[in-house]
């Protein structure tokens, strides 16, 4: 992302005209509602009452109106009368008051009220109860604001660690965090909050959803609400919860000057996004903006009043459609040049590149964001699935796109934990394709490794110190009778479920998560760490905790001496990683030759020292192998000559999840001269060694642990 695009001007039009645009002497309002009959702009004053606005010019599907004396912080909603034909799938209902969906903020969030439904009983009959009680309101924003010298770090994906957080969870707890700012925006923005991100060698932060979103009425009803987010309503609006300066139209610019200090600090910002559904659901959940607006147009519908899903949560966003791709690409070049954002994480991605029923890499939406000037520089990543037909679609995506690896995540967990479980393994040859970058998946696509964002954990699921602490998920604080939350973890709780005193175990538990943090973050791809799990952050054993805002999501801060070595020993793997290219590769492996003594780019060694064979591949029964990454570049000529030359260290990596010590033979020459140890994840603390291992000899490595080799000489 050049810094030219970063100084655009704050009055660019280039996310569109609708909404509120608000100028000194006048506030333009637009609005798409194709089949609308009337409609009026409601301006709401501080007592919840509303002055009604016939809006009479109309150009084309967009209705426009111009109204002179507003100052930004107005309030504001829409009413649009027209057909209830719930059958041929119109439900207009000018007795709720609705979100402007372009609406630059959002102030106040849903109560829970029948009033908030378009349909009482049967979903096809209307509810004419006035709703303005009960539902958020649009607020008029002033766009300007003073970006300074902001540039964006603009950091390759090969250099990039993706740190994803929640924007409340991770300074809620924060004790150097005054309090009014914990949980906030301006929280995130914090000295000790962007200190700890950088000494600990992250990049990029990838924050939960931050647009508008609201609760689910029956989470409400069991007094939780959507912690995660994942339940959008306005794509345009940071939600309001999240900042602390106010919201009639404060959070605009709470965000932005957040972003501001993440620049400064060389951080990247990252958006997770969630455009395949909204918050309103199916057929039988409330109407608070797009169902009101254009229902057939903004949804996917089968059987007239049906809405085809997807997603999982009851509807599914149609971007087939016009005028919702033209929403979702201006809300994400909004985003970018008036936010400053550096890219997107797609929440189920494949939902959103759906033409008929099944997903097209040629679709309206993945061809839009191919050809967009702005968005295709940006970090763009799918999570490849989705829960409809032929919903799995890892390996699939094409530049510019990055995709979270779903088999590395699995793989890496059964290597070190899932065969634990049992008496025979996995072997490794999984495990070599996900270190080495998946190949396998993204080979065959003309992308390299950094189309593979690497995770062991995410918001989603168990924690690392969860993963070593749990054999089964604890979710019954979620109130659905602990159903809720995937049983598939491959995790194992080391002998003991739960928390426990025994040393052996702790001590087991520790290594295993040191060994987790360390194939992450040494492994090919684009590493992704989720927040706390650099500190042994537990959920206790909740694996879904989507509704739990609370101490169970919280980041704790205050740490036991072995979360603060966990800490450091995570410092250290990510400087190992950002200090040597050979860690961070632009391109595959090619297991070949790289000069005449026969040493290889990368090559893959048995316990005994030789190269793996066939037969050593497919053994179910191997428990440890050794990834030798050559740190040499090869040099072609003008004339073709080949030469090669060392730019970086060469390393030996042993991976050993057997359940008891073994003996390995590291690569002897011609592949190094000498070896010396530069991590072991027995050390609970990070402790290279100065000793030096001849070529060839034999270590000693404990049960389920992780070293690495630097090589001397050739």
């Amino acid at each position: 992302m050049t810094p030219e695009r970063r100084r655009r001007s704050p009055h660019s039009s280039s996310w569109g005209s609708q909404g509120a645009q608000w100028e000194p002497e006048a506030t333009s309002f637009a609005l798409w509602a194709p089949e609308g009959s009337r409609v009026q702009l409601c301006l709401v004053d501080d007592e919840r009452k509303e002055r009604r606005l016939p809006v009479a010019e109309r150009h084309g599907d967009i209705w426009t109106t111009v109204v002179e004396g507003i100052s930004p912080g107005q309030r504001y909603g829409w009413r649009v009368d027209g057909p209830w034909e719930p059958h041929l799938g119109r439900r207009f209902n000018a007795a709720k008051l609705l979100l402007d969906p372009y609406a630059k903020a959002v102030d106040g969030e849903l109560l829970l009220s029948e009033a908030i439904y378009g349909h009482r009983g049967p979903d096809t009959v209307r509810d004419d109860t006035d709703n303005l009680p009960f539902v958020p309101l649009s607020v008029v924003t002033d766009p300007s604001f003073d970006w300074r010298d902001d540039v964006a770090p603009a950091t390759s994906w090969s250099d990039t660690v993706i740190y994803e957080a929640h924007p409340k969870g991770l300074t809620r707890l924060h004790t150097a965090v005054p309090p009014q700012l914990r949980g906030t925006y301006a929280g995130l923005a914090h000295p000790a909050v962007i200190e700890h991100l950088v000494s600990l060698g992250v990049t990029a932060v990838q924050l939960l959803p931050v647009h508008q979103a609201i609760s689910e009425p029956s989470l409400i009803r069991r007094g939780l609400h959507n912690y995660w987010g994942y339940n959008s309503i306005g794509f345009f609006a940071p939600h309001n919860a999240y900042a602390c300066s106010g919201s009639r139209g404060q959070q605009v610019g709470e965000f932005r000057s957040m972003v501001l200090e993440l620049h400064r600090a060389g951080l990247e910002v990252i958006l997770d996004v969630v455009f395949n559904h909204t918050a309103e659901g199916d057929e039988r959940g409330p109407t608070l903006s797009f169902r009101g607006l254009g229902n057939d147009g903004y949804y996917r519908l089968r059987h007239g009043h049906r809405y085809t899903d997807v997603t999982g949560c009851g509807a599914t966003m149609d971007l087939r459609h016009p005028q919702t791709l033209q929403l979702v690409m201006d809300s994400l070049r909004y985003w970018v040049t008036e936010m400053h954002v550096d890219g997107f994480r797609f929440d189920l991605a494949p939902a959103l590149g759906r033409t008929d029923e099944h997903f097209d890499v040629h679709s309206a939406f993945l061809m839009a964001i191919h050809q967009d000037p702005v968005l295709r520089t940006t970090k763009l990543i799918a999570e490849p699935w989705d829960i409809g037909p032929g919903g799995y679609q890892l390996g699939n995506f094409r530049r510019p796109w990055s995709e979270w690896n779903d088999k590395f995540r699995d793989d890496i967990r059964q290597f070190w934990l899932g065969d634990s479980r049992s008496h025979t393994g996995s072997g490794v040859r999984s495990l070599a394709y996900r270190i080495s970058g998946s190949s396998d998946v993204f080979g065959g696509s003309r992308r390299g490794p950094d189309a593979s964002v690497n995770f062991v954990t995410a918001h989603d699921g168990f924690t690392t110190r969860d993963l070593v602490t749990y054999d089964h998920k604890h979710n019954e604080g979620n109130g659905e009778h602990n159903r809720d939350g995937s049983n598939d973890n491959r995790s194992w709780n080391c002998g003991t479920e739960g928390e426990t005193t025994n040393p052996l175990i702790g001590a087991l538990r520790r290594r295993q998560m040191r060994n987790l943090l360390s194939t992450l973050l040494l492994s090919t791809g684009v590493p992704m760490l989720a927040a706390g799990d650099e500190m042994g952050r537990t959920q206790k054993g909740n694996n879904n905790a989507y509704c739990q805002d609370n101490e169970t999501s919280w980041v704790s801060w205050e740490l036991a001496p072995w979360q603060q070595d966990l800490l450091t020993f995570t410092r250290s793997v990510i400087a190992l990683r950002r200090n040597h290219p050979v860690l961070r590769q632009v391109s595959f492996f090619a297991g070949r030759r790289v000069h005449e003594q026969g040493v290889k780019d990368i090559a893959w060694f048995s316990p005994w020292g030789e190269e793996m064979s066939d037969a050593e591949w497919f053994d179910p029964g191997l428990r440890t192998l050794t990834c030798y990454l050559w740190g040499g570049v090869v040099d072609i000529g003008p004339r073709g000559d080949v030469e090669t030359r060392l730019r970086d260290a060469t390393f030996a990596v042993v991976l050993h999840a057997g359940a008891h010590p073994t003996q390995v033979t590291l690569p002897s020459r011609p592949w190094a001269g000498s070896w010396r140890e530069v991590l072991d994840t027995v050390d609970e603390r990070p402790a290279p060694s100065t000793r030096v291992i001849p070529a060839g000899a034999t270590v000693s490595r404990a049960a389920w642990s992780l070293g690495v080799y630097a090589a001397a000489g050739g």
